[in-house]
């Protein structure tokens, strides 16, 4: 509670322990738009874009950590304030997913192809 009055209602982390927390079962939510999400997303990542948010968070899983992510970080941060509202456990990914690739971490596209980011 503290936090949410005092500090942002959530915890910035990086590309590597994004990773772990999904492997360990948590949410990464891309928030790009569909375009962007298109041409290449993390493996396992769920899409809601950011302007659709407010009106679809209650997809977004309250029992298990989230991890938002845009292309740097800024739209990702909004979502995580957004969220932070009802949920306990929200991250946002510092650097976004060009923070994710450059950790050498992989994109794909529709079919499970190789993606790229645009």
């Amino acid at each position: 509670m503290l936090k949410k009055v005092f500090g942002k209602p959530y915890t910035s982390i990086g590309p590597e322990e994004a990773a772990a927390l999904v492997a360990e079962g948590g949410l990464l939510l891309d928030v790009r738009e569909p375009a962007e999400w298109r041409a290449g997303h993390a493996p396992r990542a769920r899409h809601i874009p950011l302007g659709q948010l407010a009106g679809r968070a209650g997809e977004v899983p309250a029992d298990r950590p989230v991890i938002t992510v845009c292309r740097s970080g800024a739209r990702s941060r909004q979502a995580a304030a957004l969220l932070a509202r009802d949920h306990h456990q929200i991250y946002n990914l510092a650097g976004g997913m060009r923070a994710w690739v450059q950790a050498g971490l992989a994109l794909q596209a529709k079919g499970g192809r190789p993606g790229h980011l645009t």
